[in-house]
C-alpha cells in the first residue's frame, strides 16, 4: 500500500488500493490465484518461508492479500482477515477476545445469529452475556463488570435501526479495560471512520455491499494494531480462509462500492419519503433521512455521502400480517430474500420482538425491511404502489373485528 493512500479521496482509494502502482505494466487487476499447495525451489527456501503467510494458500494468496490490503485502506485498519461469511467473522472475533469466565456486553439489537452464538457456544464455554439497550450511551457504565472484556455494538441496529452513541460507549469500555467490537456491515468500510470513533475491531458481512452482486459469501475482520495478532492467532487455529474466486469477486465489488452507494442512497431517500406519505405507515426507520429516529447521531458519526439502501417501515397496529404479506407477494421488482447489499431490491416482513430481550413490546406492530437496489426509483415506487393497493384491498384488524 502506498504511503499517501490515506490522503486520497475515498473513491480513489477504492479504485487503487490492493493494486500495483503505475510502474506495473500488465493486467489492471491482481491475478486470480486458485491454489492450495505452494512449491519451493529448495529446502532453504522452504525453511525461510515457514511461519509466514506465504507457506500455504490457506494463509494467503496474491488475490486474498490484495483484497485485505484494499479493505485496510478503505477503513483505515491495521490488519484484515477474510472469513467464509459475516457470521464466521463475528464468531472468530469473539472467540479470539473472550475466554471462560469473561463477560460480554452485547447490544440487544444485534443480528440474531450473533445472539444465538452468545446463548450457544459462548455460554457452553463459560462466557456470560448481558444484553443492553442500544440507546444507553455512556449509561453502559452501570453494566460494566470487572470481567467485562468486550462491548459489542451494531449501529444502526438490525431490523430496528437504532443509532448508537459509539464514542460514549467506547470511552466507558476502554476505561473499564474492555475492547469495542462492531458489526459495521450497514456502514460499510467507507460509511464512517470506525477506528476514530473508538472501535477496536470492525466486522463486515462482505457478502453485502463489498461483494455487492449477490454472488459470494464472505466476512471481513478489520482490526487496530493492538489486536491484530491476537485475532489472527485464533483465526489461524480455526482454519479460516477463503478461495481466490470469492476474493476476486469481492475486489471487483469493492472497486465500484462508492459509486453504487450513491445510487442506493439517493433512491433510498426517495423510497423512504414515499413510505412516510402512506397512511398505513406509522414510522420509517432510516437514520439518513432528516426527522427519523437517530438522525442527529447518524449525521454526527457517519459519512452522509455513503449511506446505504437498507431501511425499515413500521405499520399502524390495525394493519394485519395478512395485509403485509399481500403487499410483499404482489410486488414484482422487490425480491423476497434474507440478504441485502446487492444490486437488487429486496423486501421482507420482520418481527423484531422475537429477537429482543429489552423493549420487545415496542416492536410488535407489523413491519417491513426493504433494501433499495439499483433499479430506476420510479419503477420501484410503482411496484410499491401495486403492493400497497393490494394491502388496502384486504380488511384491517378493525374491519375484521
Amino acid at each position: 500500500m502506498n504511503k499517501h493512500e490515506f490522503h486520497l479521496q475515498t473513491a480513489t482509494r477504492l479504485t487503487h488500493a490492493g493494486r500495483k502502482g503505475k510502474d506495473h505494466h500488465g493486467p489492471v487487476n491482481p491475478p486470480l490465484v486458485r491454489a492450495s499447495t505452494m512449491l519451493f525451489p529448495d529446502c532453504a527456501a522452504l525453511q525461510e518461508a515457514n511461519g509466514t503467510r506465504r507457506v500455504y494458500a490457506r494463509h494467503a494468496t496474491e488475490t486474498t492479500m490484495a483484497l485485505e490490503q484494499a479493505l485496510c485502506a478503505a477503513e483505515g485498519a491495521a490488519a484484515c482477515m477474510l472469513t467464509p461469511s459475516g457470521l464466521s467473522a463475528i464468531t472468530t472475533t469473539l472467540l479470539a477476545l473472550l475466554k471462560p469466565g469473561d463477560h460480554l456486553l452485547m447490544v440487544d439489537t444485534t443480528y440474531d445469529p450473533t445472539r444465538q452464538f452468545c446463548e450457544g457456544l459462548l455460554k457452553q464455554n463459560g462466557i456470560s452475556t448481558t444484553y443492553y439497550d442500544p440507546l444507553i450511551g455512556a449509561g453502559i457504565s452501570a453494566l460494566m463488570q470487572p470481567n467485562t472484556k468486550v462491548v459489542f455494538v451494531e449501529s444502526p441496529g438490525s431490523l430496528t435501526f437504532e443509532v448508537q452513541d459509539i464514542p460514549a460507549i467506547a470511552t466507558v469500555a476502554h476505561a473499564g479495560g474492555a475492547v469495542v467490537v462492531s458489526d459495521s456491515t450497514w456502514a460499510t468500510p467507507i460509511g464512517w471512520a470506525s477506528f476514530e470513533l473508538g472501535i477496536d475491531v470492525s466486522i463486515h458481512a462482505a457478502t453485502k455491499y463489498i461483494v455487492g452482486h449477490s454472488d459470494a459469501l464472505m466476512g471481513a475482520i478489520l482490526t487496530n494494531e493492538a489486536l491484530q495478532h491476537r485475532v489472527r492467532d485464533t483465526y489461524k487455529q480455526l482454519g479460516m480462509s477463503i478461495g481466490g474466486d470469492d476474493a476476486a469477486l469481492a475486489l471487483r465489488g469493492l472497486r465500484t462500492m462508492a459509486a453504487r452507494l450513491a445510487v442506493h442512497r439517493e433512491s433510498a431517500k426517495v423510497v423512504a419519503r414515499w413510505l412516510q406519505s402512506q397512511p398505513e405507515v406509522a414510522e420509517v426507520l432510516y437514520p439518513p433521512m432528516e426527522g427519523t429516529a437517530g438522525h442527529e447521531l447518524w449525521k454526527r458519526d457517519f459519512r452522509p455521502e455513503y449511506a446505504c439502501g437498507l431501511m425499515g417501515a413500521v405499520f399502524h397496529r390495525d394493519v394485519t400480517k395478512q395485509q403485509v404479506a399481500e403487499l410483499i407477494d404482489r410486488t414484482r421488482l422487490f425480491g423476497i430474500g434474507f440478504s441485502w447489499g446487492g444490486y437488487e431490491s429486496l423486501i421482507l416482513p420482520t418481527c423484531p420482538s422475537n429477537y429482543r430481550t429489552i423493549n420487545a413490546e415496542k416492536w410488535t406492530a407489523p413491519m417491513l425491511r426493504l433494501h433499495v437496489g439499483l433499479e430506476a426509483v420510479e419503477d420501484l415506487l410503482a411496484d410499491l404502489e401495486v403492493g400497497f393497493s393490494a394491502l388496502r384491498a384486504l380488511p384491517t384488524m378493525a374491519q375484521v373485528a
